[in-house]
């Protein structure tokens, strides 16, 4: 077991689970080697669904509880009243060397809070942040914090540069990571007084980890010329939200004027590869599974209302932050 990656699942959070949690975990065990699967949950449920996707006995462990933290729970609630529950035991695994890291699909306040009273922050980081991946015309983005902190320094912010630039290089492990920190324009006199302090910061100093190319406004977030994007959680959020919703008009556009009329119904069937690579780049399941970065172990989220695809795929990003090193990566960079 020693040599294993060793993950610990809530198998209860998020809309339509177990059933999904455990169809991800059999799509994931079929395109990953030495992974060990650590199942919190109601061993009722979940037996028959293990049967069903016919996952080896061999790579799982069924850790049973009937108490779930409601996605309608406050955070502070289910951390008063959560110790039992599949959430807590899960993040309780790994505060206790019983894992490498944490994937949950549920209550994401409840997710962060019980993260935080369980775990221990890296040294010298003061606020953890959320990341998450976005695709360029170039390959992957990371882009945070996306909600964890509406206001921040810009000592947090110089901290966020470094945690995805790290989480990046363990992802992808890539080269020359470029940073830029996402601003209303490009001039350096623009933004706010935080922002204009980190823009020093960064500018003013050389890191071994990437380079910083100055400010980044949100219609060129996509052109892939910058790897990490870093804002505060407010503003990062936005940018996601408007992304996520921008991305949603132009299928749901599409499929219509293509569906619309004969010729448009000739012209999908003509071009069916193409469209079908456009509306998996555009796939968020394929993107799914955001890091909270700045606690001493990997903690995941995935999207609550994801399918069985999109919770393998957080496996997927869970199992890359461990062989990449993430954490000894954030260590060896902070300030």
């Amino acid at each position: 077991m020693s040599n294993k990656i060793i993950i610990a699942i809530d198998a209860m959070g998020g809309d339509d689970s177990p059933h999904k949690i455990i169809k991800g975990i059999s799509i994931h065990s079929k395109t990953s080697d030495n992974v060990y699967y650590k199942i919190f949950g109601n061993k009722n449920l979940i037996d028959p669904l293990v049967e069903k996707f016919n996952i080896s006995n061999e790579l799982f462990q069924i850790i049973h509880t009937d108490k779930v933290v409601q996605g309608e729970d406050t955070a502070l609630s289910a951390a008063k009243r959560g110790k039992h529950t599949s959430l807590w035991l899960s993040i309780e695994s790994l505060k206790h060397d019983e894992a490498h890291a944490i994937v949950s699909a549920g209550n994401t306040g409840a997710l962060f809070l019980i993260s935080k009273l369980n775990l221990n922050m890296i040294e010298n980081i003061d606020k953890p942040a959320l990341s998450a991946l976005w695709p360029s015309r170039k390959g992957m983005n990371v882009v945070l914090d996306l909600g964890a902190n509406i206001e921040c320094s810009s000592k947090n912010l110089l901290d966020f540069s470094i945690m995805g630039s790290a989480l990046h290089k363990a992802l992808f492990d890539k080269e020359n990571i470029n940073v830029a920190l996402l601003n209303i324009g490009s001039e350096e006199l623009k933004g706010n007084a935080v922002i204009k302090e980190t823009y020093q910061l960064l500018n003013d100093k050389k890191y071994s980890l990437f380079c910083f190319k100055g400010y980044i406004e949100g219609n060129n977030i996509m052109d892939g010329d910058v790897n990490v994007i870093v804002a505060d959680g407010f503003t990062g959020i936005i940018a996601l939200k408007t992304a996520e919703g921008t991305s949603n008009f132009i299928i749901s556009e599409l499929k219509s004027a293509l569906s619309s009329s004969l010729i448009g119904k000739m012209s999908s069937l003509i071009n069916f590869k193409n469209l079908n690579s456009f509306k998996k780049k555009l796939d968020p399941r394929l993107y799914n599974g955001a890091i909270l970065l700045g606690l001493d172990k990997p903690v995941i989220k995935s999207h609550g209302a994801t399918d069985s695809i999109g919770f393998a795929n957080s496996l997927k990003v869970c199992e890359k932050t461990i062989r990449g090193k993430l954490i000894d990566r954030i260590k060896q960079n902070i300030l």
